[in-house]
């Protein structure tokens, strides 16, 4: 039997992340404030703009990793499949983007790791059998269960999540859903 390289963009995604995750941790964490963490800074310093996508890549530690990665593994490759990797690619980095910039515009925090693009990645799958003029119960369930428990989270919880990205990464997913990834991009 042969190991296969069965979903590209997620699996270089996984990987990417796990070399940055352990050149971080050598750095002390100083690879993470330089490249892999969005926040406000300069907007004479080209690393700012960098750094509002590369945030997604960035994370604090192992936990922090494997609670995002878990479930990109799970959810990513039948998103791939089904969007194709190059659409899937705009999506990710379009969310990061949005998520970034309303980070870098309204809040003052440091923000890194890819729970945004969980987020994206789960309400994009509940939709991954959509058909014309349907909209999937599922797809339905999950905003109710996962947007308004993040929007209670961000008014009433106190902690170092960022759950306004995970709104944000829910809310990219939905958008994609209903437009595709290349009307968004002609109006860009």
């Amino acid at each position: 039997m042969k190991i296969q390289y069965n979903s590209v963009l997620i699996l270089t995604y996984f990987f990417i992340s796990l070399v940055v995750l352990i050149l971080n941790f050598i750095s002390k964490d100083k690879l993470n404030k330089l490249l892999f963490s969005s926040y406000r800074s300069s907007l004479a310093n080209p690393l700012t703009y960098i750094r509002l996508i590369t945030h997604s890549i960035g994370h604090q530690g192992w936990s922090h990793f494997m609670s995002n990665f878990l479930y990109i593994l799970l959810i990513g490759p039948m998103i791939e499949e089904k969007f194709g990797t190059k659409n899937l690619l705009l999506m990710m980095i379009l969310t990061s983007l949005i998520i970034g910039i309303f980070n870098f515009i309204f809040s003052k925090k440091r923000i890194l790791g890819a729970s945004g693009i969980v987020y994206m990645l789960i309400t994009l799958s509940s939709a991954v059998n959509i058909e014309n003029g349907k909209i999937p119960l599922t797809l339905i369930l999950i905003c109710l269960f996962y947007i308004v428990n993040e929007i209670f989270k961000s008014i009433f919880k106190k902690d170092n999540v960022s759950h306004i990205s995970h709104f944000i990464g829910a809310l990219c997913g939905i958008v994609f859903v209903f437009i595709p990834i290349e009307k968004i991009l002609f109006f860009i």
